[in-house]
């Protein structure tokens, strides 16, 4: 599997499994739990999911998942904004071991900003890093003034990602924010990579997925994977929707390809706010 490097030095892959929905529905908690432990069968380590998702369900799908296999995975979640003190931030992450049944994250994400003051939130990250209960933190949905902000703590420069929503047709951090974090060595993990299924009519998409024998969300996860520093966390509930985002890490995409996908999916030509799902 290809990996991304931390600041620290640890590695991040760069393609995962995201668990946005998960946990929701009883009747398909064991296609979910399958899709994930069969992503882990064929190397997909990363596993994304957050306290939100079905209100700790999706937690809960990924802990049935890795039981007895903790070290096949690298666990990433998130701290809601109004959970994010000191003390609040503390409680989810325990909250969040409980559900998925580990001892410690990998990762540990503030989901996006909210009224907390970064200091506490940053402050907790460490004694929860301190006691071992995650091994990295980092931020999600920041805006390059947020990544700024973060930055002049200097516990915010131990950061090691930011998760933003990225994809053919949200091309804005290109301009400011993905360059920031290339500067910095800092991945950028991609999530909603192919759109939630919206960017897969796209005439172009079928266009290139027909010269490579691929289907358009492989094209689009494609190329996400050529960006620089970045992974991607698509959603996949079903096994064969995994065996299809494995081959897109195969594709090689060629020059004429990405002239064409940059013609239909121009990024665009000033500072846009950052787009959020």
């Amino acid at each position: 599997m290809r990996e991304l490097q931390l600041p620290d030095g640890g590695r991040l892959p760069a393609l995962g499994q995201g668990t946005w929905g998960m946990g929701e529905r009883r009747a398909q908690r064991a296609a979910e739990v399958a899709a994930l432990r069969h992503g882990m069968d064929r190397g997909l380590a990363l596993i994304d999911t957050a306290e939100m998702y079905g209100s700790g369900g999706a937690e809960e799908v990924v802990g049935e998942a890795i039981r007895g296999r903790r070290d096949d995975a690298f666990l990433v979640s998130k701290v809601l904004p109004s959970n994010a003190s000191r003390r609040s931030t503390i409680r989810a992450c325990e909250e969040s071991l409980r559900r998925l049944n580990t001892d410690h994250l990998d990762l540990y994400l503030l989901h996006w900003r909210g009224s907390a003051p970064l200091a506490e939130t940053l402050d907790a990250f460490a004694e929860l890093q301190d006691s071992g209960k995650i091994r990295h933190f980092g931020v999600s949905n920041f805006a390059p003034e947020d990544m700024a902000e973060l930055f002049e703590h200097e516990l915010g420069r131990r950061s090691a990602t930011d998760q933003v929503l990225y994809n053919l047709t949200r091309r804005g951090i290109e301009l400011d924010l993905l360059p920031w974090c290339q500067q910095r060595d800092l991945p950028v993990m991609a999530y909603s990579p192919i759109e939630q299924g919206r960017l897969l009519d796209q005439p172009v998409l079928h266009l290139i997925a027909e010269r490579h024998a691929a289907t358009s969300a492989q094209i689009a996860l494609a190329w996400v994977l050529t960006r620089e520093g970045v992974c991607a966390i698509p959603k996949a509930a079903t096994t064969a929707h995994i065996d299809q985002n494995l081959q897109a890490l195969a594709l090689q995409l060629s020059e004429h390809d990405l002239a064409e996908l940059d013609r239909a999916f121009p990024a665009p030509n000033r500072p846009v706010p950052l787009e959020i799902l």
